[in-house]
């Protein structure tokens, strides 16, 4: 009889263990579900932002292009990035048309310096206005998104959370970062 209730002592310890082991196990498993939501969601905020710029480099590229005649190749250069970060099918390929897209707009912002009518147009100076508003909208979104990426990159690599995101396949998300080193440096103002 003694024997038999130091057996249903060790069989309920065991199923208790195995009940904690459950319950952490779901409660890291619903942090990480969060955590992946929150990435998305912080992707969803720069996408929100990018797409207020895709719609204004078209209005950017007609006001600029009467007084850019010769500067076609930077027009055409601005419109192929647009259309490429719009197809882009995932974050990697976002990251890098966003990229060019940026650059290209930088070569165009640089370009209208040469054109001080174009510079004085009230189209332009408020395109350009709500295009840098745009850009720094952009700027804390991806450096949200980055925090965000951080936060669950780090979660899914730590023990045990790692057991669980291998089991499950929560997998590293991406970065939002520059690729043009330029782009790190601050550009030179001289008056």
């Amino acid at each position: 009889m003694e024997g038999f209730i130091v057996l249903l002592i060790l069989l309920a310890l065991i199923v208790l263990a195995a009940v904690v082991v459950f319950i952490a196990g779901l409660r890291i498993y619903n942090r990480l579900i969060r955590w992946r939501n929150q990435v998305k969601n912080a992707w969803a905020q720069i996408d929100v932002q990018l797409k207020r710029r895709y719609d204004l480099v078209p209005n950017l590229v007609e006001t600029a292009k009467g007084y850019m005649k010769h500067e076609r190749e930077t027009l055409e250069a601005v419109i192929k990035a647009r259309q490429m970060a719009i197809d882009a099918k995932n974050v990697p390929d976002q990251i890098q048309a966003e990229n060019q897209l940026t650059g290209t707009l930088r070569s165009l912002m640089m370009l209208t310096e040469n054109y001080p009518d174009l510079k004085a147009n009230q189209n332009m100076m408020a395109l350009q206005e709500e295009l840098t508003s745009t850009e720094n909208k952009i700027g804390f979104a991806r450096q949200h998104y980055n925090d965000q990426v951080l936060t669950y990159n780090t979660g899914i690599q730590q023990f045990p959370a790692n057991l669980i995101a291998g089991t499950f396949n929560f997998e590293k998300e991406v970065f939002f970062e520059l690729e043009d080193q330029e782009q790190r440096v601050a550009p030179k103002v001289a008056f």
